[in-house]
């Protein structure tokens, strides 16, 4: 951790806020551009995983500011994401015209009022227009309970920090994977204890659902494979070098294929989902894994080829100036950053 050249240009920080740790990074806006000023993290051991750091604002909002101040970070302006599995979003096709302001939040109202999971006194309402026509508006609605709202709010208040947005996950990882590519990607993020899915059609999620495996399940099945300790297997896990000698000629572990054949069945579901909804059209043309479990060896081979999409790791830092001499720990750490890096460009491209 450091900074990377001092900057009086307009800085923002990322903050992912995770089962398995927190990530911050401070981006810089230089004509357009994000540049790297400095970044940070403080990840739990997999026998710490427990509690959400949302019910730990105290805690969460100490490390949060250990971090900021070890990583020399100089913004107070932080952007902050909500994962899959705490949010609703759909997509609407409502018989508005984008110039009718007011007609178009009411009947966005109404049409969250039938299908949110919970009374809208007690959600937050955000939406994004999508597509415009003369007559008519596609928007991007997203619901969050108002009380986890609150919870992040208070998180950072506690850290001193501005909260100046709260968005999706799926949005970040868009701005930190995709870009402008407007062909229909699947992304597919590792996390902890979750792996998030998202079908991504002309830069705007279309399907998004998470499921219970994530990389603790991996450590766990490393653990029993190799009758070690999980922090050992933990170790192991990142070390993707060392894991030569538990893999086979061909594939991955046995006692791996079950939580693969999990993932892969949730991604075949997601796409039955995706190709039944109407208004979506987009062929599917390739799988980007990211996220902490992501760079496991193999596992993007073995989705590709049960799946029969082109499969890779995506490079959340393909689109950020950096230091050429950081170029390796980046990569290292690459696929864990995405989200907090997506979240830092959020005000910037």
């Amino acid at each position: 951790m450091g900074i990377f050249g001092g900057t009086k240009l307009q800085t923002y920080l990322g903050v992912d806020i995770g089962a398995g740790g927190i990530k911050v990074v401070e981006l810089a806006n230089e004509k357009g551009r994000a540049r790297l000023v400095t970044y940070g993290f403080a990840e739990r051991l997999p026998e710490q995983i427990g509690p959400s750091p949302l019910d730990q604002p105290q805690e969460t909002a100490a490390l949060i500011k250990k971090i900021i101040a070890k990583a020399k970070c100089s913004s107070k302006r932080a952007i902050t994401g909500i994962p899959v599995s705490n949010v609703f979003s759909s997509v609407l096709s409502l018989n508005v015209p984008v110039t009718k302001k007011k007609e178009l939040d009411a009947a966005i109202k109404l049409q969250a009022k039938k299908i949110t999971p919970r009374p809208l006194e007690e959600m937050v309402l955000d939406y994004k227009i999508i597509e415009e026509g003369p007559k008519t508006t596609k928007v991007l609605l997203t619901a969050a309970e108002a009380v986890m709202v609150r919870k992040y709010v208070e998180i950072f208040k506690l850290a001193g920090l501005e909260l100046i947005s709260l968005e999706t996950e799926p949005l970040a990882l868009i701005r930190s994977l995709i870009g402008r590519d407007l062909s229909t990607i699947v992304l597919v993020d590792i996390g902890a204890v979750r792996t998030s899915i998202s079908v991504i059609e002309k830069g705007v999620p279309a399907v998004s659902r998470s499921i219970d495996v994530g990389g603790l399940s991996f450590t766990r099945a490393i653990a029993a494979q190799m009758q070690m300790p999980l922090p050992a297997a933990e170790q192991m896990k990142h070390d993707i070098g060392s894991l030569g000698g538990m893999l086979p000629e061909q594939g991955l572990p046995k006692v791996m294929e079950q939580l693969i054949a999990t993932i892969v069945n949730e991604l075949r579901y997601v796409f039955t989902l995706y190709t039944s909804q109407q208004g979506w059209s987009g062929k599917i043309e390739k799988l980007v894994l990211t996220g902490g479990g992501a760079p496991f060896p193999r596992l993007a081979e073995t989705i590709g080829s049960a799946l029969g999409f082109k499969t890779y790791v995506g490079d959340p830092w393909a689109r950020v100036v950096y230091p050429e001499e950081v170029r390796p720990f980046l990569d290292e750490v690459g696929p864990r950053f995405s989200v907090a890096i997506g979240l830092g460009m959020r005000d910037i491209e």
